[in-house]
């Protein structure tokens, strides 16, 4: 492996890592907004974040 897709590789993790806390914060006041939504949102997120995981540059 070369030093740039070290580099890339690098920055797609920043870039999911950096996503993660966004959608987490979105999910925590739209369930406290509406919290009849809960088992979709939290469904939604655990998507989500399992498609960040699994294919990072998805991120950006």
């Amino acid at each position: 492996m070369t030093l740039e897709q070290c580099e890339e590789d690098l920055r797609m993790t920043i870039h999911s890592l950096a996503l993660t806390p966004l959608i987490s914060l979105i999910a925590g006041v739209l369930i406290l907004v509406m919290p009849r939504l809960l088992n979709y949102i939290v469904a939604l997120y655990l998507i989500v974040v399992g498609l960040l995981g699994l294919f990072p540059h998805l991120a950006g």
